[in-house]
C-alpha cells in the first residue's frame, strides 16, 4: 500500500485511496458580479470553477444567509422576491464532493429600481449584433441598443435558446468564456425591462471557436442553413476540413440524433453539400436543428451552427 500511495504522489490522498481523508476546499468563486434586472429580481454571476477543483455545486448567500444552491455547470442565478429600492449584498461559495466549502471571495453589491405602474411592453429588439472568437473558449459580442418605454434594465446574451449571460443597461457588448474549441456557437442579444419583460431576438450571430493550442483544423461543418419549402426542409453546409471526403453526417432536430445523412460513392459533394427532407409534421412545428460530420478516425466531429426552421404545407 505505502509504494501504491508512493507511485500515486500526483494524486490527493483521497483519490489515490491511502484512506486521507479530503478537507481542501476548493477555491473561492471569482468574477462575481450583481446586476439589478427588475424592482424584485437581482441576477448574480461568477466564473465557472477549474476542472481540476473538483466543484459540485454554488451555494449563493445574501447578507450571510444562503438563497440559493446550483450544480457546477450552472455559473449564474436570478435571486427573486427581494422588495424595491433595496440594497442587497451577495457572495457565492464553492462546494466540492467532500462536502468542503470555499471562502466567500468579495462582495458584491445591487440596489433594485423603483417599482413601476403595471407594465406590460417588452423593450425592442436590439437591431444589430456582431461577434468573433477572441480564443479557443472566449468570445465577444456586441449589439445595438435597444428601447423601452420605461427604460431598458439589462442586455441577455442567449446560446441555443438558453440564456448565458446578463449585463448592465449601458452595455453594448460583453466578453463569454467558458466555451469549447473548435465549436460553432450562434448567439442572440435580448433587451429587459424593469418589469422582466423580455425583447425579441437580435439578429442571430454564429461563431467558431479556433481548436486548442495543437488541435488540428476545425471539424464543424460551415455555412450551415435550413429552409423550409411546402413538405420539404432544404439543408446547405460546407464539408470541413478532414483530410478527406466527408460522406456521413449526423443530424440533429430539437436537440436530438434523427437520421445519418450519408452520400454514396461518387456522390460525396465537394465544396457546397445539399440535403432535401420530407416532412409530414404539421405546418407550424418548429424545428431546431443542427449537424456534425465522421471523422476519418471514426468519431463525430464538432456541431454545425443550429439554426431554426419553421415547417409549412
Amino acid at each position: 500500500m505505502l509504494a501504491l500511495c508512493a507511485a500515486l504522489a500526483g494524486l490527493s490522498a483521497a483519490a489515490a485511496g491511502c484512506g486521507a481523508p479530503d478537507t481542501d476546499p476548493p477555491p473561492a468563486p471569482a468574477g462575481l458580479t450583481a446586476q439589478a434586472s427588475s424592482s424584485t429580481t437581482v441576477h448574480v454571476m461568477w466564473d465557472a470553477a477549474a476542472e481540476r477543483d473538483g466543484v459540485r455545486s454554488y451555494q449563493v448567500f445574501e447578507a450571510g444567509r444562503m438563497v440559493r444552491e446550483l450544480p457546477a455547470g450552472k455559473t449564474m442565478a436570478d435571486i427573486t422576491g427581494l422588495a424595491p429600492q433595496t440594497g442587497y449584498a451577495f457572495t457565492v461559495r464553492a462546494r466540492d464532493a467532500a462536502g468542503n466549502l470555499s471562502g466567500a471571495g468579495p462582495e458584491v453589491r445591487a440596489t433594485t429600481p423603483a417599482a413601476k405602474a403595471e407594465d406590460l411592453r417588452a423593450p425592442t429588439a436590439p437591431a444589430t449584433a456582431t461577434a468573433r472568437a477572441t480564443g479557443p473558449r472566449a468570445a465577444w459580442v456586441a449589439w445595438s441598443a435597444a428601447t423601452d418605454d420605461t427604460g431598458v434594465t439589462a442586455y441577455d446574451v442567449y446560446q441555443g435558446g438558453v440564456r448565458i449571460h446578463s449585463t448592465g443597461p449601458g452595455e453594448s457588448g460583453t466578453a463569454l468564456s467558458g466555451l469549447q474549441p473548435d465549436t460553432v456557437y450562434t448567439f442572440t442579444v435580448r433587451a429587459r425591462d424593469g418589469a422582466d419583460n423580455s425583447s425579441p431576438d437580435s439578429p442571430a450571430v454564429d461563431v467558431t471557436t479556433p481548436p486548442a493550442s495543437g488541435g488540428g483544423p476545425g471539424t464543424a461543418p460551415g455555412g450551415f442553413t435550413a429552409t423550409a419549402s411546402p413538405g420539404t426542409v432544404t439543408l446547405g453546409w460546407s464539408a470541413p476540413d478532414t483530410g478527406r471526403e466527408t460522406s456521413e453526417y449526423e443530424l440533429y432536430v430539437n436537440g436530438r440524433p434523427t437520421t445519418v445523412i450519408q452520400f454514396g460513392t461518387g456522390a460525396v459533394p465537394s465544396g457546397r453539400a445539399e440535403h432535401r427532407i420530407t416532412v409530414t409534421e404539421p405546418a407550424g412545428t418548429v424545428w431546431a436543428v443542427k449537424l456534425r460530420a465522421r471523422l476519418p478516425d471514426g468519431k463525430w466531429g464538432a456541431f454545425s451552427a443550429e439554426r431554426t426552421v419553421t415547417l409549412v404545407t
